[in-house]
C-alpha cells in the first residue's frame, strides 16, 4: 500500500419508534488477521419474532463464514454471495416455525488486509462510499420504487416519499431467491470512509449530509448524530435503526 492509515469505526442500533427491534449489525474482526474486517447489517421483516429470527440467521452465517475466511488464498466475493445464499436458505427453513414469513436484507463490506474492499447486498440496506465528504459510490436498492427512478419516472427524492417506498423486490427469504449485488474497491485510501445501514437511517439524510457528518465526526460520533437526527426527523414515525461506520485515517 502507498500510504498507511489507521481504522477507526463505531456500530450504533436503536429500536427507533417501533415495539420492537428487528435490526442487527455487527463489525467483527478476523480471529487471526489484523487489519481484515466485515461490517454486516440484517433489517428482519415478518413479525416480531420472524423479523428477529431472519436478522439473527444473517449475523450467525456471517460469523461463521468469516471466521473460517483466510484472505490470502480465499476469494472474498465468492465468501460475501455465500454468505447471502446460505443466510437467505436457514431463513426459509425457519419459515416452518416463524409466525410469519420472515424476510432479512443484508448490506455488507469486507475491507482485506491489504486495503482492497468487497461489499454485497440485497434488498433496501444500503452500503456507502465516501472520501472526505464526497460520495464515490453506492448500492442500489432492489426495491419497486428504485425500478421507478431507473425507468426514470421519478426522482430520487421522491422515491424517498413515495408511498409504495418500503416494497422489496428482493431479499432474503424470498420464494425467489436473492438478488446478489457485488460491488470491489481496488484499494481504499486514507480519507475513505465506509457506512452499512439500514432505511431507518439513510431514509433521513441526503449523501452530501451523510458524507458531511463522516468526514468532520468520529465514527462514534457520527453514529450518535445520524442516529439521533434520524429519530427527530422521523417525527415520531421512525424505523429500527442499525449502521456500521468505518473511517480510515492517514498516519501522521
Amino acid at each position: 500500500m502507498s500510504k498507511g492509515y489507521r481504522i477507526t469505526a463505531s456500530t450504533g442500533i436503536h429500536k427507533g419508534d417501533r415495539d420492537y427491534q428487528q435490526d442487527q449489525v455487527a463489525l467483527i474482526s478476523h480471529p487471526r488477521i489484523a487489519g481484515c474486517m466485515l461490517g454486516i447489517v440484517a433489517d428482519g421483516m415478518g413479525g416480531r419474532s420472524g423479523g428477529r429470527k431472519a436478522s439473527d440467521q444473517v449475523m450467525m452465517t456471517a460469523r461463521q463464514l468469516f471466521e473460517r475466511y483466510a484472505p490470502a488464498s480465499d476469494d472474498a466475493p465468492a465468501m460475501l454471495r455465500q454468505l447471502v445464499e446460505e443466510a437467505h436458505t436457514v431463513i426459509r427453513l425457519t419459515a416452518i416455525s416463524a409466525e410469519q414469513e420472515p424476510h432479512s436484507t443484508l448490506a455488507a463490506f469486507l475491507i482485506n488486509p491489504s486495503g482492497d474492499c468487497h461489499w454485497v447486498h440485497a434488498g433496501d440496506s444500503r452500503v456507502y462510499h465516501f472520501h472526505g465528504a464526497k460520495l464515490v459510490k453506492r448500492t442500489v436498492d432492489h426495491s419497486y420504487v428504485q425500478t421507478l427512478v431507473d425507468k426514470g419516472e421519478i426522482t430520487d427524492d421522491e422515491a424517498n416519499v413515495h408511498p409504495q417506498s418500503n416494497i422489496l423486490m428482493g431479499c432474503l427469504g424470498t420464494e425467489e431467491g436473492p438478488p446478489v449485488t457485488p460491488h470491489f474497491i481496488p484499494q481504499l485510501r486514507p480519507g475513505d470512509s465506509l457506512i452499512a445501514c439500514s432505511d431507518g437511517v439513510w431514509h433521513y439524510f441526503s449523501p452530501s449530509e451523510m458524507g458531511s457528518a463522516l468526514s468532520m465526526l468520529s465514527p462514534r460520533e457520527a453514529t450518535e448524530f445520524l442516529i439521533q437526527k434520524a429519530r427527530s426527523r422521523a417525527h415520531g414515525g421512525g424505523d429500527n435503526l442499525s449502521l456500521v461506520i468505518v473511517k480510515l485515517e492517514a498516519l501522521e
